[in-house]
Formats: structure tokens, sequence, C-alpha cells
């Protein structure tokens, strides 16, 4: 495995990667959900190419950047041991370097949602997304439902800047409780982490009456937040039902499909999660499809 630091080592590494290439971006504090993008990177390419950067423009000033888990050598030795070829591991000076100021503002899939209560996030995510894309070359991109709304995001600014490329996404991969793998979840105190579960099970609730021919987006919503107020150390910061193409919020009888999605504090850890009903779109080929249109 070949660990690059700078963009000039970056292209030269990136010529001899020969055949077709698959790229995981990624911000490091790798978890078993990293892991599965990479093997399926690594399942479908001739070469695999990942990137550990923690990008400081899609963090907002009250977030969590500096205390965001770093442990460089860990991912690395990760890494190595699920094939990957090449690791590029830049620095913020690097990738935005004094004077600076250029940046992908995708307008609308990036308003609701996490766009809402994050305000820049997702204009740091383009434009950090776009910068990497251009640096790696890859021809295929591989995302995790978890981040659904950023898939959007990344889906749309791949097909309006004319990336030659396909973005993959894969499904959200859980913990035996149902609790989306996070990098965030180490920040988890015990009984934080039992609590955490209610994100699942919220989305069950909803999925529960879905599966019972339930359309109505409202009581959707309201499914959800019955079961995730049981739990007290549990703050929804929002519930939604959106189309799950646009991602505008539903407001009346909808029809499918749609992207159940909560982000829900657990003391003061934020944690996002979602799903699509109707479930059978839960699996790659329909994710790609489906997410973001």
């Amino acid at each position: 495995m070949q660990i690059v630091d700078t963009i000039a080592g970056l292209r030269a590494a990136r010529q001899g990667l020969k055949g077709q290439v698959g790229v995981v971006l990624t911000m490091g504090a790798l978890h078993m959900g990293h892991l599965t993008l990479v093997r399926e990177a690594r399942d479908e390419n001739d070469a695999v190419l990942t990137t550990i950067f923690v990008n400081p423009t899609q963090f907002g000033a009250n977030e969590d950047l500096s205390k965001y888990p770093r442990d460089l050598p860990r991912d690395l030795a990760m890494l190595e041991k699920t094939g990957v070829d090449l690791v590029f591991t830049p620095t913020s000076e690097m990738m935005y370097p004094k004077g600076f100021q250029t940046w992908v503002d995708v307008t609308e899939v990036s308003q609701g949602l996490e766009g809402q209560h994050r305000p820049g996030h997702f204009k740091g995510v383009g434009t950090v997304v776009a910068k990497l894309f251009n640096l790696t070359q890859p021809d295929i991109a591989y995302f995790g439902q978890k981040d659904a709304q950023q898939v959007s995001v990344i889906k749309r600014m791949a097909h309006d800047l004319n990336f030659p490329l396909e973005v993959a996404v894969c499904p959200t991969v859980r913990e035996t409780d149902g609790l989306a793998m996070s990098s965030r979840n180490v920040y988890l105190l015990a009984e934080q982490r039992t609590a955490a579960g209610v994100l699942f099970r919220s989305l069950q609730a909803a999925v529960g009456i879905y599966a019972a021919g339930e359309r109505n987006p409202e009581r959707l919503r309201q499914a959800a937040l019955r079961t995730l107020h049981d739990e007290p150390l549990a703050q929804a910061e929002y519930v939604s039902a959106a189309d799950a193409a646009t991602l505008e919020e539903l407001n009346a009888i909808s029809i499918d499909p749609i992207l159940l999605s909560m982000a829900v504090r657990i003391g003061q850890v934020r944690l996002i999660d979602n799903v699509l009903l109707p479930l059978e779109l839960n699996n790659r080929r329909d994710l790609t499809r489906v997410l973001g249109g």
C-alpha cells in the first residue's frame, strides 16, 4: 500500500494505478462501515484509492472539529489489511491554501434536513468532494446510505459538473442493536450508547405502520417521534419524511419512495440515520438509482 501526503505525490502515484479505479473518501476514524465500502471497491475495481482528510469547511462554528477522533496509524493499518493500493492524506493547508476562494454550492437538495440545521455544511462537502474527485480521478466513488442527503448533494454535483464517474451508494452498516456505524459513536458513554439504539427502533416504528398500509407522511413522522420520546436521553432535532429524489418534505398522502430520516442528540453527541420506504429499496442498486434522482 502506498501512502502519499502531497498533491504532486498523489498525481504521480495515480498514474501508476492501471485499469478501473474505485475511491472511498473518508475523514478517518475508520469503522466497519468504511471498510465495507473499501471491500466493495476492492471487489469491483482493478485498484482502490482511499483518502483520509478531516475537512474543516464542513464543520460549523459550534461543532466538534477539534475533538473529531484522529488515529492515522490505526486507520492506515486497517486499510492495508483491506487491500487498498493508495492512500492520500493531505493537510488542511494543502487543500485550502492561503487565498483560497472557490466554492461548490449545490443549491436545492442541500437546503432541508441537515442543510437547515447545519448551515454551510454542504458547501464544504461539495467543495472538498469536487477537489478530491479532481485529484483522484476515480471511475467509481463509493458512499454510504447513512449520509443520504450528502449522497444526493454529491450525485447532483457530479452530474452538474460533468465528472466522468459513477457514484455508488451502499447500504448502512449497523451494530447488533441497529445503531448505524459512525465515527461519532466513540463519543457515547455506556448509558448513552444503550440509549442510542432508539434511533433504529424509531425508524422501525414508522416502517411498521408503513408496512400496514400507512402513507400519510405526518403519521410516519409521529410514529418515529413517539418511540424517540420514550427514551429520556434522546432529543430529536428533526424527523423527516421526504421525497427520496428531491428531499422535499412531504405534507400529504404520498407515493413511494420516501426517505425517512432523523437527527437525534444523545447527550452532546449528534447522530443521524435513515431508511428508504419501501424497504426493498435499501440495497445498492436501488439506493444508487433513487437517492438524488
